[in-house]
This record gives structure tokens, C-alpha cells and sequence, in this order.
């Protein structure tokens, strides 16, 4: 049986969440995440669309001293400090052999696995729908009361080699997760408007 739900438009304070009030964290409070709540964000994720249902995002959640020291010596030396101070790293990555559980995902199209015998557009769709679904990963963090903190600056093969040796993961960003910490925000940059960047036809 197919559920529905009625679509219903979310009230100012969970836009406020999401999207107004919300900002990149750069320190975050030393409180731990629950277990629970790093599956409840990935729960939330797996839920958003992507192309076909094919869900190439993974998710390595880096937590305890060791591993998090690990992976700092793959982070740019601005990064290192905002990692440290959160609780918990999501390392972010694109499987390249999403194709292997189309059978899973796309039980509607027997043929989709043999659609994606290219590695080159396989590798393309993996990044892109990865890429979409991290901004599904950020929302989730922000919808369960935790501040995201983005980032870009790591050395993607070093780290791959590390945490993703002889696998088909490639990594495409971090995410620090946590409480906000003291002074956590930057004044916020400005965005375009409307006019500039939209058009209604």
C-alpha cells in the first residue's frame, strides 16, 4: 500500500530552523550526540528525492578522539579548529557503484543497474545526486536541533585512501555537527534577490 500525506504548508518557526535563522556554526558546544539521533538524521535523508531513487550518498560518522584525529590531517589548517570543536564529523561521500543496489531502489525498472555500465556517467550522476542529497543532510541536522558546519577544504584523495581504501566511496564534503558553541556565527553574507537570480515565465 502506497502511504500518503496531506502536504501542508510548515509554520515561521521550523522555516526559521531550516532556512531564516539558520547559520554555518564555526565551534560548537562539547555536548555528545545520541547515537539515535546520527541515524534519525540519515532517516531523514534517505526520504528526500533524488534521480531514479539511486541514493548514492554514504555517511561516515567520525565521533571518538582517534578517528577524529585521523581525519583532521586531511583537513586544511582553517579547518581544523571547527572540526575539533564539534562532537561529531559526517564525512559525506558519492558511491560510484550506486548501480549495485538499483535492484533495491529501483525495483520498478529491472533494466537500471545495465543503464549505468558507463563508469564515467555513473561517476557523474554518484557526485551530482550526492551533492543533492547533502543539502537534504543539512536540513536533517538542522530539523533535529543541531547547527551544521560545512566544509570544503580537505584533501579528497589523501582522505579517500584513508577511510575509503578499496571501496567505491568518494568523499565530497564534511560536515561538523553539534550544539552551537560561544560566539558559533558570522554575520551572514548577503544573498541576492529575487530579481537577480529568479524569473517567473
Amino acid at each position: 500500500m502506497t502511504e500518503t500525506t496531506s502536504l501542508s504548508r510548515i509554520d515561521d518557526a521550523a522555516l526559521n530552523t531550516l532556512f531564516r535563522h539558520a547559520r554555518t556554526a564555526k565551534n560548537f558546544a562539547p555536548d555528545p550526540i545520541p547515537d539515535a539521533d546520527l541515524h534519525a538524521i540519515y532517516d531523514l535523508v534517505k526520504m528526500g528525492p533524488t534521480s531514479m531513487n539511486l541514493q548514492s550518498l554514504r555517511v561516515v560518522y567520525v565521533q571518538s578522539a582517534e578517528q577524529k584525529a585521523r581525519l583532521s590531517e586531511h583537513l586544511s589548517e582553517a579547518n581544523r579548529a571547527k572540526a575539533a570543536s564539534a562532537p561529531v564529523n559526517a564525512i559525506l561521500a558519492a558511491d560510484t557503484d550506486f548501480h549495485e543496489t538499483l535492484h533495491i531502489t529501483t525495483p520498478h525498472f529491472p533494466g537500471a543497474k545495465d543503464s549505468f555500465a558507463d563508469e564515467s556517467r555513473r561517476e557523474t550522476m554518484a557526485r551530482g545526486q550526492a551533492w543533492l542529497a547533502a543539502g537534504y543532510f543539512i536540513m536533517a541536522v538542522r530539523a533535529l536541533g543541531y547547527a551544521a558546519g560545512p566544509m570544503g577544504g580537505f584533501k579528497a584523495a589523501a582522505l579517500d585512501s584513508d577511510f575509503f581504501a578499496g571501496s567505491s566511496w568518494r568523499s565530497i564534503c564534511v560536515v561538523n555537527i553539534g550544539k552551537p558553541g560561544p560566539d558559533a556565527w558570522q554575520d551572514r553574507a548577503p544573498r541576492l534577490d529575487f530579481d537577480y537570480a529568479a524569473r517567473i515565465v
